[in-house]
């Protein structure tokens, strides 16, 4: 495991990695959308071939790029939109009503 990826195991937040790869960001982008973020770059990060064997400079230009792309799809878009979580795949972006809600809870007979 390279130095840079020992490193990125111990950041944690959105700010965390946004601050480490020093990609400019909105507080008010991030707060609403942080764990939509670190998904999609997790998600860039797996579709990228070769990301194990690059050398740390590599490595590092490489997760600046994907992280700001990740950021940027946010800026641009909205959770709804972009379906990063199962639960808006579910649902195609739309929200759930009180009456489906309770269609799925047990009668009270």
């Amino acid at each position: 495991m390279s130095e840079l990826s020992k490193h990125m195991s111990t950041l944690s937040s959105a700010e965390e990695f946004l601050n480490f790869f020093q990609v400019e960001y909105e507080q008010a982008v991030v707060h609403v959308n942080r764990l939509h973020i670190l998904k999609r770059f997790n998600q860039y990060m797996r579709t990228t071939p070769g990301t194990a064997d690059m050398n740390d400079d590599t490595l590092r230009r490489t997760c600046r790029e994907l992280l700001t792309r990740a950021y940027g799809d946010f800026v641009r878009s909205t959770p709804a939109q972009e379906k990063v979580f199962k639960v808006f795949q579910d649902q195609n972006g739309q929200g759930v009503s009180l009456d489906k809600l309770r269609l799925t809870l047990p009668s009270r007979q």
